[in-house]
């Protein structure tokens, strides 16, 4: 079994696969100050839950961008689940030619999901990733990694609406009865769903011209990705799973194969 983990600022994503299906998951909120022993004891507890052996573990595989929980996190898997995980970074040889200044700036995660998004889907194509900040990453026809565009998340622009106003209340993000609002939590609500609509429709277009590729297939992930296309045509594909998925690819056509060789 191949366990994948997506280190991401708000949480820790897990999968694990048995012949490339995904038979669990898991997701625990990412703590800086979280020791080796508690990341140990949550893993091997999560795995039990599912009736799942630590000796059923055969290898690691993990796409982080939270460097400071890195060191508990991989001792935590050495020394429970016995195992020396794989990280994967700009060094990792993807077949990806990441055509940004500098590539050590580029978060795991987006390199991950523009190698996933190659072959699942295609390029050229554009990744819109609704996470802790909103990120759009473009993929040319050749599957190299353009660059791309970061925004707020959903999350953050209603936390700094509540923090920096007297009056605004803390809302759930869902989809109000109009655009709108007839109270302050729909007004709310329509400008951070409807805001994002547009925000998403808008920069895809620009990217789409400033590649020359009109047709690049939009590809959502993230918590939020539903909802957002819920309300436009625009997404060829939503994966929710999109970076656990990519790493299962990488795994599978990388690693393993150097194995056999």
């Amino acid at each position: 079994m191949l366990l994948a983990i997506d280190v991401g600022n708000t949480n820790i994503v897990l999968g694990v696969y048995e012949n490339d299906k995904m038979i669990a998951h898991f997701r625990l909120a990412t703590l800086h100050d979280r020791s080796r022993d508690e990341y140990g004891i949550l893993f091997t507890s999560f795995l039990e839950h599912r009736n799942i052996k630590i000796s059923d573990i055969d290898d690691v595989i993990i796409a982080s961008v939270v460097p400071q929980v890195m060191y508990s996190l991989e001792r935590a898997i050495k020394d429970y689940l016995n195992n020396t995980p794989i990280i994967v970074n700009h060094k990792t040889p993807l077949g990806i030619d990441i055509k940004i200044d500098n590539p050590r700036e580029l978060g795991a995660d987006r390199l991950v999901n523009a190698y996933g998004v190659n072959v699942l889907y295609g390029a050229p194509a554009i990744v819109v990733d609704f996470g802790t900040a909103t990120t759009f990453c473009a993929i040319d026809r050749n599957g190299d990694y353009l660059g791309g565009a970061i925004c707020p998340g959903v999350k953050i622009s209603l936390e700094a609406l509540f923090m920096k106003t007297a009056k605004l209340p803390r809302v759930e993000i869902a989809k109000p009865e109009s655009v709108i609002g007839k109270n302050t939590v729909e007004s709310m609500q329509s400008g951070v769903l409807y805001g994002y609509v547009g925000q998403v429709l808008d920069i895809t277009r620009r990217m789409r011209e400033e590649m020359g590729e009109p047709d690049a297939k939009i590809i959502g992930t993230g918590g939020l990705a539903s909802l957002i296309s819920s309300e436009t045509d625009l997404f060829y594909e939503i994966n929710g799973n999109l970076t656990l998925e990519s790493l299962r690819l990488i795994y599978n056509n990388i690693f393993k194969k150097a194995e056999k060789a």
